[in-house]
């Protein structure tokens, strides 16, 4: 059995080493179980990729990844992915938080016949910030994407090897693996188990970087959003029309009644203000259309450690449907 860990690296200089050697204890403790850890540099700011370049120089099973720009955590998954080889596919954090030690009820729950397990934390230890923009982040799943309200998508998860091969499918920029995970599949199973701390620092996640995720999800794989512009348009319109069949019936019934400019700028300023926006959405829309057509890449690699041309997923795994 050969499980495949893949771990995008930002800012994680002081804890790659740690999570690194936790997977191999982790993994070596099963007899005939073998891995790889692929690490993707995603241009971290600090010394992650001398970190790693020293951990794939001591064990050759250590790969690593270095992009030549950050490009976002989803597109350093994808990357990953693209090299991985194993039974089945892991995903963790770089930071420690993630508790190793219960990878194998992840793949017990693969094996029960999921597609995917995943972590289930409860209650996040995070700001409440982050925890209203992961509530946010689920409401848009669940409107948007249809995602079952029972699953609860985490960062430490285990796939089932044509899931992977389906998620790769997807070539434009802008990926949103979640979105992918739930176009391939919904058999997924969440397991119940406690988050650790962060071994050293803080989160790479600001603000500008979570809302450029959420973006992606809200225009990159549906089109409701157009679709609500649409009703809602349609809902102004009959309102608008409505208002101005009682405003020339009160004209008729009372002729001495000034006419409300104050009202009236209040309702140009709202509909001209919503027609902004849907203009904007519809903008969002045709650019990401627009850079797509241009073959913009999802991730561009500037050198591998201890990666062949031959470690691609093969062509019969990425047919697998079971």
């Amino acid at each position: 059995m050969m499980i495949s860990f893949v771990i995008p690296c930002y800012r994680s200089e002081k804890n790659i080493t740690s999570v690194v050697n936790e997977i191999k204890e982790t993994v070596t403790k099963r007899s005939g179980c073998k891995y790889e850890i692929i690490a993707v540099n995603d241009q971290s700011p600090d010394n992650v990729y001398s970190v790693l370049k020293s951990l794939a120089a001591a064990d050759k099973q250590v790969k690593v990844i270095d992009l030549s720009k950050n490009m976002g955590k989803h597109a350093a998954l994808m990357a990953g992915f693209r090299h991985a080889c194993g039974d089945y596919i892991a995903i963790c954090d770089d930071d420690g938080q993630c508790p190793i030690e219960h990878l194998w009820e992840l793949i017990d729950a693969v094996d029960e016949g999921y597609d995917a397990a995943m972590e289930n934390y409860g209650v996040k230890a995070q700001s409440r910030f982050k925890n209203f923009g992961s509530r946010m982040n689920d409401w848009m799943m669940r409107t948007l994407l249809n995602k079952p309200r029972h699953i609860k998508f985490a960062n430490f998860a285990v796939f089932r090897p044509f899931v992977v091969s389906e998620m790769l499918k997807y070539k434009n920029p802008y990926p949103y693996v979640n979105g992918l995970l739930l176009q391939a599949t919904h058999k997924i199973k969440n397991v119940p188990m406690e988050e650790r701390e962060r071994l050293n620092g803080t989160g790479g996640y600001t603000f500008k970087k979570s809302f450029s995720l959420w973006m992606n999800g809200f225009t990159a794989f549906s089109v409701k959003p157009l679709r609500i512009a649409t009703a809602l348009g349609a809902v102004l319109a009959l309102a608008g029309f409505a208002f101005g069949i009682y405003v020339i019936i009160r004209k008729l019934v009372h002729p001495n009644i000034l006419a409300g400019y104050s009202s009236l700028f209040a309702a140009m300023l709202f509909i001209g203000g919503v027609i902004m926006l849907m203009m904007g959405l519809i903008g969002e829309y045709i650019g990401r259309i627009y850079i797509s057509i241009n073959n913009a890449p999802q991730y561009v690699v500037r050198e591998t450690i201890n990666i062949a041309n031959h470690n691609l997923i093969p062509e019969n795994r990425r047919n697998e449907k079971n």
